[in-house]
C-alpha cells in the first residue's frame, strides 16, 4: 500500500509536514495533543529520535500513536543506537503496524546529549540505510537471506543546504539520491537566495524537498544558533526583527517571520514543500500556518 504521503509528494501540490518530539517518559498527554492540534493541517509528522542524543520515549512509540489518532506518521530512524540486526528488525516492525515512511538518519553524537557514557554504534550511516530499506523492499535482508514477506517504504534523508562549505553536503545529497532517498528535509535555512541557488541543482535530480523551517522564538536563540549550530545562518535582519519586538510579543514575531518564509516558498515554487519544526511549541504550528496563508 502507497502511503497518503507518498501520493502528497507526487501530487504536484506544496507539500507540509511537521514534527513532534516525544515525551522524556511515559506519560503520553502533551504528545497525544499535539498530535490532535496538527494531524490534519500537514501531509505527515515526523516523530524524532532521540534528538540531539537525548533519551526519550521512542520514534516509533509516537508514530503508532499517530496512526492511532488517524494521522500520517514519518518514522526517524538513526543509526547511532542501533545495529544492522535491530535497524532491520524495526523496519520490519514498522511495515507490519502500517507504518510506510521513514527517514533515514546518521544521528547526532553522543556526547551532545544526556547520556555521555552510552557507546555510539554507527554500524551503518544514512545513505546505508537506505539501501537497507531498498534490499528489504527486494525481499532480502543484509545477510543474504531471504524474508518471509517484505517491506515497501517511501523514505527520506536530510540535508544542510547553507552549509559552508557546500560541496561536502552536495556529495552526501547525490549519495543519498542513489541510495533510493525519495525526499530529503532539510535542515532551517532563513537565507532564501541561499536556498534557491541549492534549488537549481537539486532540480537535476528526481526527488522532493522539502524546505526546513525552524521557529525563531527568541533574537537569542537565532544568534545561539548561528554561532553554535554548523550549516544555520540567521540573516542579521531577522535577529533584529526579533530584538525590536515588544516584550510579551516575540514568540508572535517568530511565528510571522515563518509563516512569512513559508508564503514565500510557496509564491515562488522555490521547492516542493515545508518542514517546520518548532522544538517544543508545536502547538503553535497552526498558527505558523495561518501565518503563512494555508
Amino acid at each position: 500500500m502507497v502511503s497518503s504521503f507518498k501520493d502528497a509528494l507526487n501530487s504536484g501540490r506544496f507539500v507540509i509536514t511537521s514534527e513532534i518530539a516525544p515525551p522524556k517518559g511515559t506519560n503520553l498527554e502533551q504528545m497525544h495533543h499535539h498530535i490532535e492540534l496538527i494531524r490534519d493541517k500537514v501531509d505527515a509528522l515526523n516523530v524524532t529520535d532521540h534528538q540531539s542524543s537525548v533519551m526519550r520515549f521512542p520514534s516509533i512509540g509516537g508514530c503508532l500513536a499517530i496512526k492511532e489518532q488517524g494521522g500520517e506518521p514519518i518514522l526517524q530512524m538513526t543509526c547511532r543506537d542501533r545495529n544492522r540486526l535491530a535497524l532491520q528488525a524495526e523496519l520490519l516492525l514498522a511495515y507490519t503496524r502500517g507504518i510506510r515512511n521513514v527517514l533515514c538518519l546518521t544521528g547526532d553524537a553522543v556526547p551532545v546529549g544526556d547520556h555521555k557514557e552510552a557507546k555510539g554504534v554507527f554500524d551503518l550511516d544514512s545513505s546505508q540505510l537506505l539501501r537497507t530499506v531498498r534490499l528489504l523492499e527486494s525481499g532480502k535482508d543484509m545477510g543474504g537471506s531471504d524474508l518471509d514477506g517484505a517491506v515497501e517504504f517511501c523514505a527520506g534523508a536530510i540535508v544542510t543546504p547553507e552549509a559552508q562549505p557546500i560541496e561536502p553536503q552536495l556529495a552526501k545529497f547525490e549519495k543519498k539520491v542513489e541510495a533510493g532517498a525519495e525526499f530529503f528535509q532539510t535542515q532551517a535555512i532563513y537565507d532564501l537566495d541561499s536556498f534557491s541557488r541549492f534549488m537549481e541543482y537539486a532540480r537535476q535530480f528526481p526527488v522532493k524537498v522539502l524546505g526546513g523551517i525552524v521557529l525563531l522564538s527568541s533574537a537569542r536563540m537565532a544568534k545561539y544558533m548561528t554561532e553554535n549550530v554548523p550549516g544555520i545562518f540567521v540573516p542579521q535582519n531577522l535577529i533584529d526583527e526579533l530584538s525590536v519586538a515588544p516584550r510579551g510579543e516575540v514568540l508572535a514575531k517568530g511565528i510571522e517571520i515563518a509563516g512569512r518564509m513559508i508564503s514565500a516558498l510557496k509564491k515562488d515554487s522555490i521547492c516542493d514543500g515545508v518542514h517546520i519544526m518548532a522544538i517544543g511549541r508545536e502547538e503553535v504550528v497552526p498558527d505558523i500556518l495561518a501565518a503563512a496563508g494555508i
